[in-house]
C-alpha cells in the first residue's frame, strides 16, 4: 500500500475510528502505515568488532534526507523511548525509501550498546526528521573535494563518497582517514575498493604499522601536503575527535581558509567546570528533586531521575531538549558561561546545574 493512499484511508477513517483516529488502528495492521515517521530494520552488516550498519527502508511519513545530515532514531528499550542523531552513512534510495546509518557501540552507551548487541532485522525504529548542512554542494561535477576523518566520523563521509559514486559525479575527491588499527578501520574494505584516479583514498593507523602503502601516524600539515599537496584550492570537510577537529580547523584557520571547511562534531569539547559546582534542580511538572554535580547535563540529571524530556542530537544543536527555567542558572558545558532567567528555554543536553535550579518538567 503506498503513502498517498494510506493518507486517503486516514482522512476518510478518522470520522469512524473516535476516540483514537484511523492511524492508530492501521498500525495495528501494518506499522509502517503509521503517519509517524518509521523504519523497518532490512538487515544489519558487522563493520568491525564494535560496529554495526543497520539498512532501514523508511515509511511514507518520513520525509528523507542528504547522505552527510543526521537523522533522529527512536527505540523502546525496557519500556522507554530512547532517541539518538546518527548520520547517513548512504544516500535514500528513490523509490526504495532505503537508507543505512552506522552506529559504533560506546562506553556505557544505552542505545549504541542496545544496537550492536540486540537489535535483529525486521524490528522497527522510530524515525523523525534529517538535520544538519555537512553535505555536498548542490554543483559538484566539477568540484574538488577533501574528506578527513577518524573513527567513526567516516559515516557521514561515507555517505558523501557513496553519493557522488552513485550519481557517476565528475568530481574530483581526496580522502584522509585515521583508524588506531585495520580490526577497527570502519568500511576497510570499501575504501581500499572506491580507490581510484578520480577518488584518491589514504588510510592512515596511529596504533599499528601501516601496510600496503598507507600511512602511520596522526594528522599533520605534512601528512596533508604528502597526500594533498593542492588542498588550499579545495572544498574540505572533516569530521572526528575533537583533536583532529581542532588541528584540521587551526592549518585552515592560519591559512585564511576557514570558510573552506566544514565541520562536523560527534562530541564536543567541554569547557572546564569548577570544583563544587552544581546544586539540587527541583522538576517541577514531574514533582521531583535530585542533588546534581555541575559537570553532568540536566538532560542526564533528568534521566536518571526516571524522566523521559524529548530530545534529539545530545550535542546542543537541534535544540529539541529546550526546557523552561523557572529559577536559577545554568552553565553551558561548552562555554563554561553561566547564565538564566525565569522564562528562558534552555539546552539541557548541553546545561548543567549552576547552583539549585528548577525546570518546567
Amino acid at each position: 500500500m503506498v503513502a498517498s493512499t494510506v493518507k486517503k484511508l486516514l482522512r476518510a477513517g478518522d470520522w469512524l475510528a473516535t476516540p483514537l483516529n484511523a492511524a492508530r488502528y492501521l498500525e495495528t495492521i501494518n506499522p509502517l502505515w503509521s503517519d509517524h515517521g518509521r523504519g523497518r530494520v532490512e538487515r544489519l552488516i558487522q563493520e568491525t568488532p564494535d560496529t554495526v550498519t543497520l539498512v532501514i527502508r523508511a515509511n511514507g511519513a518520513w520525509a528523507g534526507g542528504e547522505a552527510g545530515q543526521y537523522v533522529q532514531l527512536g527505540l523502546d528499550i525496557d519500556g522507554v523511548r530512547y532517541w539518538r542523531c546518527y548520520s547517513l552513512a548512504s544516500p535514500v534510495q528513490p523509490g526504495s525509501r532505503e537508507f543505512s546509518v552506522t552506529v559504533n557501540r560506546l562506553d556505557g552507551g544505552r542505545m549504541s550498546t542496545y544496537i550492536n548487541d540486540c537489535l535483529r532485522a525486521g524490528d522497527l525504529v522510530h524515525l523523525k526528521a534529517t538535520a544538519g548542512d555537512f553535505v555536498l554542494p548542490a554543483q559538484r561535477d566539477d568540484q574538488k573535494l577533501l574528506f578527513i576523518s577518524a573513527g567513526s566520523g567516516v559515516t557521514p563521509v561515507m555517505g558523501m563518497l557513496r553519493q557522488l559514486i552513485a550519481e557517476r559525479s565528475g568530481a574530483d575527491v581526496v580522502m584522509l582517514h585515521f583508524s588506531p588499527d585495520y580490526a577497527h578501520c570502519i568500511f576497510h574494505d570499501e575504501l581500499r575498493a572506491s580507490n581510484s584516479e578520480q577518488r584518491r583514498i589514504h588510510l592512515a593507523v596511529t596504533r599499528e604499522d601501516a601496510r600496503d602503502g598507507d600511512l602511520a601516524g596522526h594528522f599533520s600539515a605534512d601528512m596533508l601536503e604528502q597526500v594533498c599537496p593542492d588542498w588550499r584550492s579545495r572544498q574540505a570537510y572533516v569530521c572526528g575527535p575533537s583533536s583532529l577537529m581542532s588541528a584540521v580547523s587551526e592549518l585552515f584557520l592560519g591559512a585564511g581558509l576557514s570558510s573552506q571547511l566544514k565541520q562536523e562534531a560527534f562530541v564536543l569539547k567541554r569547557a572546564e567546570v569548577p570544583e563544587g559546582a552544581g546544586g539540587k534542580v527541583g522538576f517541577v511538572v514531574a514533582g521531583k528533586q535530585v542533588d546534581a554535580d555541575g559537570k553532568t547535563s540536566l538532560l542526564e540529571v533528568a534521566e536518571g531521575a526516571g524522566l523521559t524530556p524529548e530530545h534529539g542530537c545530545r550535542m546542543g544543536i537541534c535544540c529539541g531538549c529546550l526546557a523552561t527555567l523557572k529559577e536559577g542558572q545554568v552553565r553551558d558545558l561548552n562555554t563554561g558561561e553561566v547564565f538564566g532567567e525565569s522564562g528562558e528555554k534552555v539546552r539541557i543536553c548541553v546545561c548543567a546545574a549552576a547552583g539549585d535550579v528548577s525546570l518546567e518538567l
